[in-house]
């Protein structure tokens, strides 16, 4: 067991008192691991994967389901009381406060991306997670943004794929003709989170961030204002409105819609997999038609950032402070191995192997991650549903992953940003004629530097 010499009385006395309890359990349950994956069919098959791991080592794990709302309280809590669990499934957000506040072993995660090659990681999540000596968690999987397209207009059309401001308003020109097709549908729900989403994505693609390593910076005006007129032309390019994610979706899937901005967890709906959500593009709901019609674009840019970027989200395995550090470190080192492909199988559309394969078979844990069934009412693998270049451009976006405020140490700010829904009402006055574009980016940087 690693223990911190520095542990305050309180914490000590904590531990003493769980300490009967905790060596009545430990036959049954040597680690604990807290998953935000909590759903019921989900954890039965974290369970499994733990199960699996446990014949062949020997070292029985409690798999715990906490809601995600309530893991940083809970952490703390734990933290506190000297009862953390061993591993926790968590987001990008919590991964290096944790690590400041001593909840997460940084060095225990570092050396086992070391051990098992840190370059067989992609980039993009170790560095959205790197600490000054390594890495604050184990990177388990994560997802991309992506415009989704239809490829056969594109093509019909002869335009370029819409990875970057200029082949998108391209194609608005080219392909815009209502209401029989909308080029775009962008959100424009002011109080959506989606639309705040969307937003950040657009400003990511031209370089245009609200912080620095000092906290607040302002947005550089001009790339500020190349991005809220790209957006103002795919805005304007869609139906008429208030649109959300909702309307984003069912326009596309009725074959109404060139582009839409969306997460992966569409690619099984695209493709008839499930009844909830069927495209609506011809008469058969389980029509494969419009998988086979799309195309998609991780990695976005615009004029002031040619090479581009891919808003991402990232999960990791974070050994804990109070962890039986052998015992932890070797249930990650497995679900992240042998046993990767049960870790990504809780939801393979949404969860891209961030580990491609290993040193000897670089691209081993994409091709096997390809083959797994996605879909709910019917399954298929992706791999049967999209050709390989699609699977290479949806796992491709991890390797330059980004999010406001990571680089520079101030994701609580930049998450408390975008939470405060500014940039989307200011947008809406200027797309709304109610304000021209300087007064726009002048109110947007002083109502963002209220923010603390």
């Amino acid at each position: 067991m690693k223990h911190t010499p520095t542990r305050s009385l309180a914490r000590l006395m904590a531990t003493a008192s769980v300490g009967l309890a905790l060596m009545a359990t430990a036959a049954s349950a040597q680690i604990r691991v807290w998953t935000t994956e909590n759903q019921p069919a989900r954890l039965e098959r974290q369970e499994k994967m733990a199960a699996d791991f446990a014949s062949a080592t020997g070292i029985e794990v409690e798999m715990i389901p906490v809601e995600e709302k309530d893991l940083n309280t809970r952490a703390t809590a734990a933290f506190a009381a000297g009862d953390l669990p061993d591993v926790i499934y968590h987001p990008l957000s919590v991964a290096l406060p944790w690590v400041e506040a001593g909840i997460l072993d940084a060095e225990a995660a570092t050396e086992i991306v070391d051990e098992l090659g840190r370059d067989t990681f992609a980039p993009g999540p170790l560095s959205l997670a790197a600490t000054e000596d390594g890495v604050a968690g184990v990177p388990v999987d994560g997802w991309t943004q992506m415009v989704v397209y239809r490829k056969d207009l594109f093509d019909a059309a002869g335009l370029e794929p819409p990875t970057t401001f200029a082949n998108v308003t391209a194609a608005i020109e080219a392909l815009h003709n209502p209401p029989e097709l909308f080029a775009f549908v962008a959100p424009t729900k002011v109080d959506e989170s989606y639309m705040s989403q969307v937003l950040e994505h657009v400003l990511l693609a031209n370089g245009a961030s609200p912080v620095d390593s000092d906290g607040f910076s302002g947005f550089d005006a001009d790339k500020l204002k190349e991005a809220l007129d790209f957006y103002k032309a795919i805005a304007d390019a869609s139906p008429p409105g208030e649109l959300y994610w909702d309307q984003s979706r069912t326009v596309y899937f009725a074959g109404q819609a060139a582009m839409i901005i969306w997460s992966p967890f569409i690619l099984d709906e695209l493709a008839g997999l499930r009844d909830s959500a069927p495209p609506t593009i011809n008469d058969d709901p389980t029509s494969r038609d419009l998988a086979a019609a799309t195309g998609i674009a991780t990695n976005f840019a615009g004029p002031s950032n040619p090479d581009g970027a891919a808003w991402a989200d990232s999960r990791y395995f974070g050994i804990t402070a109070d962890a039986d550090t052998d015992d932890a470190a070797a249930f990650v080192k497995y679900a992240v191995d042998e046993g990767y492909m049960a870790t990504l199988g809780i939801a393979p559309e949404g969860k891209f192997p961030v580990r491609r394969g290993t040193a000897d078979a670089p691209g081993s844990f994409v091709d096997a991650w390809s083959m797994l069934d996605v879909g709910v009412d019917r399954k298929a693998p992706l791999s049967e549903l999209y050709d390989a270049s699609m699977i290479d451009e949806i796992v491709g976006g991890l390797d330059v992953a980004q999010r406001w405020g990571v680089a520079e140490g101030q994701l609580a700010l930049a998450s408390k940003i975008i939470n405060s829904q500014v940039i989307n009402r200011v947008f809406r006055e200027y797309r709304d004629g109610a304000i021209d574009i300087d007064a726009a980016v002048a109110e947007i940087n002083e109502e963002l530097a209220k923010i603390e």
